[in-house]
């Protein structure tokens, strides 16, 4: 992200300052008119404020949702889809024993992410890694469990992208759960696709020919997952550990089944009636949540204000990254590179359906999430395009259909200190191409 954010704006002050080198007041008597240079500077200034006060708008929409997840959390949720789809994780990773920790722990944090709890996916991520690498027989290098694992978060389907919804309604969107169907539809994809490309390139990708001797003593296996130089801390919390060791026990299989049908069947249905059922979704959500706490025991206020404080907390952290990058795209736009870009690769891509103001939002999603957020924010809080455009529905489409790939690899690999990481990249990477195809298709079918 460093290089990324230098090259912006030094590309930007690069175009302004040629501009400005070329440039002749059409009046010169007209103390209005602004030059390249001036142009960039009032935009540098106006990108912050701008950036401050979307993070305000922010937060009471992020505060709502947060603390409605927390209620789902608290009731038991996660618990219900682990163990409603631990059936077809065992079909999935034939190398994980049934009862094994690694097990629960995948099937917690894929739950979490189809609900949009990344706060609550990544520990769960980071700890199947950590008892993944317990049956791994080539210590340092990726299984294939762990490489399927790893494609499948990265392209997880999402029920409820939480965040992006948030941030549209802050943006002032008329139905900021629109994006819900498409989301559903692109994530869809690229989990099957995520699926098979791991299953493909393991093949072309084996392991070491002659296991590695594994003498890890019982205190060893304990510390397995201890985060290395380019790992992170975690904390183990108690709720999760306990809900890692009730998924261990899955529902019937007919139950199974019967919830993996009726939840592919929302695609189709999100895809023919997701305008007309865009407006009851987030009313429709709100009393969902608070009649399955009330019917699960969950003290509802207490629990939603517990969640509603981390909302506040998560808005005001990024806050230093939306002044960063809406300071470098608004430096980008003023200086006329923007429109540059535009120009010249707009013609192509508009026949594919990804306009030229979206192109750098699905390039850098997989590098930076920051960054991506950021460009998505600038692009729908553009008074030219909006958050109900077919852009501004795209970008945000594509935000909650992709992952930060690499800082994902780099985290829950950096966790378990594998540095041989085979077929995980090329998989994961194939994934996100297909959620990026996707959102362009559904976007074209749903909103053009």
């Amino acid at each position: 992200m460093n290089v990324v954010f230098l090259v912006i704006v030094l590309v930007a002050f690069v175009t302004a300052a040629w501009h400005q080198l070329q440039y002749t007041p059409t009046d010169p008597d007209d103390p209005d008119e602004t030059s390249p240079m001036a142009a960039l500077s009032e935009a540098v200034v106006e990108s912050a404020g701008g950036a401050v006060e979307l993070a305000i708008g922010l937060i009471g929409v992020m505060t709502l949702f947060l603390g409605l997840m927390k209620i789902a959390e608290a009731g038991g949720m996660l618990t219900v889809l682990a163990r409603l789809i631990r059936p077809l994780m065992t079909r999935l990773f034939p190398d994980v024993p049934p009862d094994h920790p690694a097990m629960g722990a995948m099937i917690l944090n894929m739950s979490a992410n189809a609900l949009g709890l990344g706060n609550a996916a990544t520990p769960l991520g980071i700890r199947a890694m950590q008892e993944l690498e317990k049956l791994n027989p080539h210590p340092g290098t990726a299984t294939n469990s762990m490489a399927l694992f790893l494609a499948i978060n990265t392209s997880s389907i999402t029920l409820l992208p939480t965040g992006v919804i948030a941030l549209r309604a802050a943006s002032g969107s008329a139905e900021p759960a629109a994006i819900l169907p498409s989301t559903l539809f692109a994530t869809a994809c690229a989990t099957v696709a995520a699926v098979i490309a791991a299953k493909a390139f393991q093949r072309l990708s084996r392991p070491p020919a002659a296991p590695e001797p594994v003498t890890m003593t019982a205190e060893d296996r304990m510390d397995a997952g201890a985060p290395g130089e380019g790992g992170q801390e975690h904390t183990e919390d108690p709720a999760m550990t306990r809900a890692a060791a009730e998924s261990a026990t899955g529902y019937p299989v007919w139950a199974s089944y019967l919830f993996l049908t009726g939840l592919l069947s929302l695609i189709p249905l999100s895809i023919v009636y997701g305008r007309v059922i865009a407006p009851w979704i987030i009313p429709g959500l709100i009393v969902f949540f608070l009649l399955y706490g009330v019917i699960r025991g969950v003290r509802i206020y207490e629990v939603f204000v517990e969640g509603a404080k981390e909302g506040f907390q998560v808005a005001v952290r990024i806050i230093p990254y939306l002044v960063a990058i809406l300071v470098a795209v608004g430096m980008f736009r003023a200086s006329g590179a923007m429109e540059a870009m535009v120009g010249w690769v707009g013609g192509f891509t508009e026949r594919l359906g990804l306009p030229a103001e979206a192109l750098p939002m699905a390039l850098l999603r997989p590098l930076s999430g920051s960054g991506a957020y950021g460009i998505m924010a600038s692009i729908i809080n553009d008074p030219d395009i909006g958050p109900d455009s077919y852009t501004g529905l795209l970008v945000t489409t594509l935000q909650g259909s992709t992952e930060t790939t690499f800082y994902v690899i780099a985290v829950y690999f950096g966790a378990v200190q594998i540095r041989r990481i085979r077929h995980t990249l090329a998989a994961a990477l194939t994934a996100d191409v297909v959620a990026v195809m996707a959102a362009v298709a559904i976007c074209l079918w749903l909103f053009l």
